[in-house]
């Protein structure tokens, strides 16, 4: 993982991060949030953002950056996408629930009611509330569609 604050840090070290980000504050209330956004080169670069939002007071996020081979069909990406998301907002889920920390994972899908992938966004809500998380689509999908796609360029 990477952070604009704290540079490269492993799992363990972002898990850290979020605790004491917490403790800092913990009667403010906080929106945990997991998207993944990608772009197509030669190759299909996939960005997770793990992104820990304190309302009122700012937040921090943490991404990290993969290469798969190219997936050219819009349909596949957004199921890609939503399905590396779900993996990570799974065991970020466990780690925090066993930290204490429960707050619940929202993931942040970069799809919204105009362009392709309009008509798969019942089918993607569906499946991320059948998983157990809160779902955001565009306009409120910050996680996904601002910034993992800043780290998409």
């Amino acid at each position: 993982m990477y952070s604009p604050t704290y540079g490269k840090i492993s799992y363990e070290k972002m898990i850290e991060i979020i605790k004491n980000f917490i403790e800092k504050s913990p009667d403010s209330i906080y929106n945990i949030s997991v998207g993944t956004d990608s772009q197509n080169f030669h190759y299909t670069k996939t960005v997770i953002v793990v992104a820990v939002h304190r309302l009122g007071s700012g937040g921090i996020f943490f991404y990290d950056i993969k290469s798969v081979k190219r997936i050219n069909n819009i349909s596949q990406k957004l199921f890609f996408e939503t399905s590396t998301s779900l993996d990570i907002a799974t065991k970020l889920s466990e780690t925090l629930q066993n930290e204490g920390i429960d707050f619940g994972i929202n993931i942040h899908v970069d799809a919204g009611k105009k362009g392709q992938t309009s008509k798969l966004i019942p089918e993607i809500v569906g499946w991320i509330k059948a998983c157990g998380f809160g779902c955001e689509t565009k306009p409120n999908s910050y996680a996904a569609s601002s910034i993992a796609d800043k780290y998409t360029k």
